[in-house]
């Protein structure tokens, strides 16, 4: 079978640059979006320079220019956004752009994380990167474009290393702050295994309009069972030191915004099992389930580097 074309919006952001190198890895004509205000960012435009000696195909467009994104649209068969932050609700332009393109076979929306579709009673203000999500889902949904959302639950650079520290992405070196008693399930991913399955997705018929989880046996760990890997990897025994939810809730009190919505998003993960405490239904696909040729990253081999 043809391969598909594939738009990647993002393409130059932490999960975008993977998603580009999954889609020439696994062969597909791949195409990224360069916005003409891209200025002074060196850094994005050596890297998008680097996807284009790999193959890749440049293609100009601005969200702000509906036409241009439009005749964008118009050159592929899928389209992948990798957008964020503040950018999330501006995916709002890309579906119009499909929407009129009419061509797309196939729309993943920047989500890969938390299921927004689970997040009903998220804490403020964390819960409007959640709401922003869904609300670009209905917007899909309303236009019946034909889509699949991808959750891919904790990037593996900002949790694991770390052992799930707040404020640091390296490993603590004698005292380590667990969650409550540790033992919740969380799904920890490679960032590039993330873009792997993303793009395994877009052809599959078997994923059209639904939610693909990542949840590889493998690396569905508790926090425990995490810091006991890094132990074992290091050969140093960590003083644990245990967290209670309302003491760990209380830090939010007074806190910056960014401190706040990460209280937020860790009380729901390590305190919940937001990620991992309900069974993949209809409507749904586990990932390592439907490509179990896909060698994924188990998280001791993840954290080897870190020592």
């Amino acid at each position: 079978m043809e391969k598909s074309k594939v738009l990647i919006v993002g393409g130059t952001g932490y999960i975008g640059r993977r998603i580009v190198k999954a889609s020439l890895a696994q062969g597909h004509p791949t195409y990224v979006l360069m916005r003409p205000d891209i200025g002074l960012a060196v850094d994005k435009i050596q890297m998008i320079l680097s996807f284009k000696a790999a193959g890749a195909r440049v293609v100009e467009a601005s969200l702000d220019d509906h036409r241009s994104l439009v005749d964008a649209v118009k050159q592929v068969d899928v389209v992948v956004s990798a957008m964020s932050g503040y950018q999330l609700s501006r995916q709002l332009k890309v579906v119009d752009a499909i929407k009129e393109a009419g061509n797309i076979k196939r729309f993943l929306p920047s989500e890969y994380g938390i299921d927004p579709a689970r997040m009903e009673h998220a804490l403020a203000p964390g819960r409007i990167t959640f709401d922003e999500k869904m609300k670009i889902r209905r917007a899909i949904e309303e236009a019946n474009i034909p889509h699949t959302y991808v959750s891919a639950g904790c990037f593996a650079a900002y949790f694991a290393p770390n052992l799930s520290q707040l404020g640091t992405l390296l490993p603590p070196k004698e005292k380590v702050q667990v969650y409550g008693d540790g033992n919740v399930k969380v799904a920890f991913m490679d960032e590039d295994d993330v873009g792997t399955y993303a793009i395994k997705t877009i052809d599959d018929p078997r994923t059209l309009n639904k939610t693909v989880y990542l949840r590889p046996s493998e690396n569905i760990l508790t926090q425990m069972e995490l810091i006991a890997k890094w132990e074992k990897l290091s050969g140093k025994f960590l003083e644990k030191i245990h967290i209670p939810n309302d003491e760990f809730l209380a830090s939010m009190e007074g806190a910056e915004l960014f401190h706040q919505e990460a209280v937020g998003h860790f009380h729901h993960i390590f305190y919940e099992g937001c990620l991992t405490n309900f069974d993949i239904g209809d409507g749904a696909e586990e990932a390592s389930l439907l490509y179990p040729e896909v060698q994924y990253t188990r998280m001791d081999e993840y954290m080897k580097p870190y020592l």
